[in-house]
């Protein structure tokens, strides 16, 4: 019997102000549990990716549609802003054809305060370190990590740039404020199947506000915002849902 998923890929897409590279400890489990191609780009404004005029999560999920084979099947596993974009990517009439998503510790709720605090960070200049190990502990906070990975890992190097002697976290502030999405629109305009999940311990996002959108949602027991990284196993598990 041939295995379909040798046909498709997996697009990992990472989170706010992270990069690609917080994929790539998952390579050693993908090639054991994965028969076909994966790939876990940076989205604009992060790591190596060009910045865009203005932030939205359309803009974002064409640059990532750019970067794929145009005649391409993937499944989208994306982590918080990368589960919005993913969904952005299904919904939208392009070449690529997205075959399901599976969308991890989406904030599906924003108050006022946080908006107008998202707001407040995309208006603000660059935030220049005298030190790598500065911008690494600043690096580490933004994109939510401080607890799961060390200040030298590849992954916090990624999500940094040097500049005549000085620091700075490669990612564009102004991509913070690329607002809140509407997910009850994305999810009305996706045929492929969409799982929605989050870790048990995730403050961002609670399993109620997940069910109110009408689609398969699974809790990660004992995991956080990035279960992804805390437990890839159990993550990449997931898309067994929808393979």
């Amino acid at each position: 019997m041939v295995d379909e998923s040798a046909d498709r890929s997996v697009l990992l897409l990472h989170g706010m102000g992270g990069t690609g590279d917080v994929w790539l400890p998952w390579a050693p489990l993908l090639e054991r549990r994965w028969p076909g191609r994966w790939s876990a780009p940076d989205l604009a404004g992060h790591g190596g990716s060009p910045p865009l005029p203005a932030y939205a999560f359309a803009g974002l999920a064409d640059q990532v549609a750019a970067s794929l084979d145009p005649d391409g099947r993937v499944i989208v596993l994306g982590h918080s802003l990368g589960g919005v974009v993913g969904l952005a990517l299904a919904a939208a009439s392009r070449s690529v054809t997205v075959e399901a998503v599976v969308g991890l510790g989406i904030k599906a709720v924003w108050s006022p305060a946080e908006l107008a605090r998202a707001a407040d960070l995309a208006a603000r200049p660059v935030t220049w370190f005298d030190s790598r190990d500065e911008a690494a502990r600043r690096y580490l906070r933004v994109a939510g990590l401080a607890d799961l990975l060390a200040p030298d890992h590849p992954a916090v190097t990624a999500g940094l740039r040097q500049v005549d002697g000085r620091w700075r976290l490669a990612m564009d502030p102004a991509a913070f404020g690329v607002g809140e999405p509407d997910l009850t629109a994305l999810l009305a305009a996706i045929d492929a199947p969409v799982l929605l999940a989050r870790g048990e311990h995730d403050p961002m996002v609670s399993d109620a506000q997940l069910k109110e959108y009408g689609v398969p949602v699974v809790t990660l027991p004992g995991l956080g915002h990035n279960a992804h990284v805390e437990d890839p196993a159990a993550v990449l598990a997931l898309l067994d849902a929808v393979r």
